[in-house]
């Protein structure tokens, strides 16, 4: 008489299944055709990032020139209580919105976010940023090639990087 497995307890088909899968998946990405980090990493603006001035962050974005636009929307608290949760929403009518970076003056690296926005999407952007002090909150927005900017002052009552 043969013995029927128990419906909780793994089958040897099932196990066999799934090692022949992940070992299809292990094949696939020591091949090189399955490389998530690479490119995440290809996307990086390090130096942006790790700008320690607003000047440097500008420069390494390549947004040394930008116009201010009423066709930015930002929103942001005038007062923040807490400044490890700053919740921002960005929205842009601008044509063409292909990137939306957010800017606090003040933080100790002054980059916040960069979202990249597909072709046919809405640019809107809801968040929540730290914020290290006071200052200016900078949205850029970057259409056909120029960079548009909104700013708003927001005032932190606790700081959220470190202070």
């Amino acid at each position: 008489m043969r013995k029927q497995p128990l419906q909780n307890e793994p089958s040897r088909r099932n196990f066999l299944r799934a090692l022949a899968l992940g070992s299809a998946y292990a094949a696939i990405f020591a091949a090189g055709w399955l490389r998530p980090l690479q490119l995440l990493a290809a996307e990086w603006n390090k130096a942006a990032f790790e700008a320690k001035v607003l000047a440097d962050a500008l420069k390494d974005i390549g947004a040394t020139a930008a116009a201010d636009s009423d066709q930015i929307q930002l929103k942001a608290p005038e007062i923040a209580e807490n400044g490890a949760i700053v919740p921002v929403e960005i929205s842009s009518r601008i044509p063409g919105t292909q990137t939306i970076y957010i800017i606090a003056d003040k933080n100790p690296q002054p980059l916040v976010a960069i979202f990249d926005i597909s072709p046919g999407l809405e640019p809107f952007i809801s968040t929540r940023i730290k914020m290290g002090e006071s200052s200016k909150v900078r949205v850029l927005v970057k259409a056909d090639g120029k960079f548009y900017v909104a700013t708003q002052e927001v005032k932190v009552t606790i700081g959220g990087c470190g202070g």
